[in-house]
C-alpha cells in the first residue's frame, strides 16, 4: 500500500471516515477517528492524542503522543454503512521527539522481530481464537444466557451460530483474511474461526481486527460476543492457541526429515520448545492476564495445566501438530483471548530464541494423558505446573529477565501496576457466590 493507492480506494468507495487504531498495554483496541479531509495530516504523522488518558501510557505532564499509520493495514470496514463508509489504519505510537513510544505493545513486538531477523529468522504465526456468544437484555447489555446449546462440530438447526460464523468469515475475507475453518466449539455457545498464518506482526494485527469484527457482527444480530476466558462454570473456557514456526532462506527450519528422534523436527525446533518451557511461568502473566484467566487453567477442561510437550496428544502445554514439511509448527495452548497479542508473540519469540541461543534441550515428550496421571507420576517425570493464579504469575514475571526484556521496562512497570490494582479490586469485591454461600451463616 502507498498513499496514492489508499487515496484512490477512499475516493472510489465513498470513504468519509478513517479510524486510526492502536492497542494499549492491556490489549484494548483504541482509535482516533478522522474525516477524509484530515487524511494528509495522518499521512504526515501529525495526528495527536492525549496519552495520559490511556491507562498505562504516560503522565499528564508528558501527554502528547503521535500516531503513525502503517499504510499496509488500510482496510474498509465491511460491516459499516455502504454509503459514507468507514476505513481503518493501524498505527504505531510515537513521542513528540519522533521516537517510538516504549509503551506501545506493537513496538515491543517489532523489537523482538528485529532480533530474530538479525539471527536470520522470520517468525510466522497462526492463531486459533475461541469466543462465546450470549443473548442481550432489553438494554442491549450481555446476559449469561448462551445463544445456543450446541456442542463440538454441531450443525444447524442445533447450532444456531452457523449464520453468524458464516458472516464473520465473509467479512474477514473482504478484509484480506484467508479463513481456513470455522466451527462450533466444545462448550455451549462457544465458537472458533481459524485464519491462515502470516508474519507475526500481521498475525497480531489480525487478532485485534478479528476480535473487533466478531463483536461487530454479533451486535448486528442483537447478540454479544465475548472473549472472556471462562464465562461459564462447568464448561470449557476460550483459548487463543498460538501456532509458531521460524523461516530461514524461505524454508521452515522446524522441519527435519532426518530427525534421529523420529519426530520430523529440527534441532532448532527442540531448542525453541525448550526456551518456551523454561520461560513459560513468567510468560503466563502475559498469556493469561486476568483473574478470570485462571478459572480456565484448571484440570478437566482441556486447557493446559502442566508444563510439558508432545507430538501426539492435546493435554500438554505445547503440542506439535502432525503436519510436517512447510507446515511444521509448535502450538502453545495456554494463552487466552484477553491477552495482548503483541506482547504474547514478543514473549514467545524471545523465549524461543533464548532456547536456540543456549542450545537447551527440552525434556522427553509426554505421550499419555497428563490429566489422568497421579501427582507422583508427574513428579517422577519432572512435570511442573503453570502458576494457578494471577498473583503467582506476576511474581514469576518479575524474576525472568528474558520476558521482561521482551515487553520492555515501560510496559513491565505499567502492566504490574495495573494488574496489582486489578487484584486489589478482586479481593475487595463481594461475589455472588460468597453471598449465596455465607450470607446466612
Amino acid at each position: 500500500m502507498d498513499m496514492e493507492t489508499i487515496c484512490k480506494l477512499i475516493d472510489d468507495n465513498d470513504v468519509q471516515f478513517i479510524r486510526l487504531q492502536f492497542t494499549d498495554i492491556l490489549g484494548h483496541l483504541k482509535n482516533v477517528a478522522i474525516t477524509k479531509s484530515q487524511l494528509e495530516n495522518a499521512f504526515n504523522n501529525k495526528i495527536m492524542f492525549d496519552g495520559s488518558s490511556i491507562e498505562g501510557f504516560v503522565r499528564i505532564e508528558e501527554s502528547d503522543m503521535y500516531l503513525r499509520p502503517d499504510l499496509d493495514t488500510f482496510v474498509i470496514l465491511p460491516w459499516r454503512p455502504s454509503e459514507e463508509r468507514v476505513a481503518r489504519l493501524i498505527c504505531d505510537v510515537y513521542d513528540p521527539e519522533g521516537y517510538p513510544f516504549q509503551g506501545d505493545p506493537r513496538y515491543q513486538l517489532k523489537k523482538a522481530l528485529e532480533e530474530a531477523e538479525e539471527m536470520g529468522y522470520i517468525f510466522q504465526v497462526g492463531a486459533e481464537c475461541e469466543f462465546f456468544i450470549f443473548h442481550t437484555d432489553e438494554s442491549g447489555m450481555s446476559t449469561n444466557i448462551t445463544h445456543d446449546k450446541s456442542g463440538y462440530f454441531d450443525l444447524e438447526p442445533i447450532d444456531l451460530g452457523g449464520d453468524i460464523r458464516r458472516e464473520i468469515c465473509l467479512v474477514l475475507s473482504k478484509m484480506g483474511f484467508e479463513v481456513e475453518t470455522s466451527h462450533h466449539e466444545v462448550a455451549v455457545g462457544q465458537h472458533e474461526v481459524d485464519f491462515k498464518y502470516s508474519n507475526a506482526l500481521k498475525a497480531a494485527d489480525n487478532i485485534m481486527t478479528f476480535k473487533l469484527a466478531v463483536r461487530a457482527i454479533a451486535k448486528k444480530y442483537g447478540l454479544c460476543a465475548t472473549f472472556m476466558p471462562k464465562p461459564l462454570e462447568g464448561e470449557n473456557g476460550s483459548g487463543l492457541h498460538i501456532n509458531m514456526s521460524l523461516m530461514k532462506d524461505g524454508q521452515n527450519i522446524f522441519y527435519d526429515r532426518n530427525d534421529p528422534k523420529g519426530n520430523g523436527l529440527s534441532q532448532e525446533a527442540y531448542y525453541f520448545i525448550s526456551g518456551i518451557m523454561e520461560h513459560i511461568k513468567a510468560m503466563t502473566a502475559i498469556n493469561n492476564p486476568t483473574v478470570n484467566s485462571y478459572k480456565r487453567l484448571i484440570k478437566g477442561y482441556e486447557a493446559p495445566v502442566y508444563i510439558c510437550w508432545s507430538c501426539k496428544n492435546r493435554s500438554p502445554l505445547i503440542r506439535v501438530p502432525a503436519s510436517r514439511g512447510c507446515a511444521t509448527r509448535v502450538e502453545l495452548r495456554s494463552p487466552d483471548p484477553t491477552a495482548n497479542p503483541y506482547l504474547v508473540l514478543a514473549a514467545c519469540l524471545k523465549a524461543g530464541l533464548d532456547g536456540i541461543k543456549k542450545c537447551s534441550e527440552p525434556p522427553e515428550q509426554v505421550s499419555s494423558n497428563i490429566f489422568k496421571m497421579k501427582k507422583s507420576e508427574r513428579r517422577k517425570l519432572g512435570i511442573d505446573n503453570l502458576p494457578d493464579n494471577l498473583e503467582k504469575a506476576l511474581k514469576e514475571l518479575k524474576k525472568d529477565e528474558v520476558i521482561k526484556e521482551a515487553i520492555g521496562q515501560h510496559v513491565l512497570k505499567c502492566f504490574l501496576k495495573l494488574k496489582k490494582k486489578e487484584l486489589k479490586e478482586f479481593r475487595n469485591n463481594i461475589a455472588a457466590w460468597e453471598l449465596n454461600k455465607y450470607l446466612n451463616y
